[in-house]
């Protein structure tokens, strides 16, 4: 682990918040590269790091709510709403929240699924910060993207710990600034 200097308003190294990040070799499947960030989440100055990067080039955005993806995006998204004086709003699976909700339904491998918001959760022209933990094939991005759209928000960027950038999924995001403090 390198050294904990790194104080909450410094801008994170790659190479510092990879260091919290442990690979975990045929994880939940064989031939799977898992990106553990639990190492990151447990350490103080590394986690305080990345929340400031996911927010740092918002700052000044005029960012009324930011978006957290169920469920790792949650972790990262109240954090950095606290950080830029936004509010918070989690994207859930459907049927996970309790009152009114819109939905958007997005593609996987095999088959859709949906996220939702509660229904008045984004009013008209509110900005709206998406974040997320990983990046990975950007379907469930996709998703909020269009979800936010739709409930009349203008999504300002998406915020992201790290881009697994053999799947690609920053090619599903070309109208939105996308932010990544990491690319493995």
């Amino acid at each position: 682990m390198p050294d904990d200097t790194v104080t909450v308003d410094d801008a994170p190294s790659p190479e510092f918040l990879q260091a919290y990040i442990r690979d975990i070799p045929d994880f939940p499947h064989p031939g799977i590269l898992f990106k553990d960030i639990t190492p990151l989440l447990n350490h103080r100055e590394a986690f305080a790091a990345a929340v400031n990067g996911l927010a740092a080039p918002f700052r000044g955005a005029g960012v009324d709510h930011v978006v957290g993806l169920e469920a790792r995006g949650f972790i990262f998204g109240a954090p950095v709403a606290m950080a830029l004086g936004a509010g918070f709003v989690p994207v859930r699976k459907a049927g996970k929240l309790p009152a009114n909700t819109i939905g958007q339904a997005y593609d996987l491998e095999y088959g859709t699924a949906t996220v939702e918001i509660h229904a008045d959760a984004v009013t008209p022209g509110s900005r709206v910060l998406i974040v997320d933990d990983v990046l990975a094939t950007g379907g469930t991005g996709r998703a909020a993207v269009d979800l936010i759209r739709r409930a009349g928000g203008t999504v300002v960027g998406f915020s992201v710990l790290m881009e697994l950038s053999a799947l690609r999924g920053h090619e599903k995001m070309p109208d939105v600034e996308l932010h990544t403090l990491l690319s493995v």
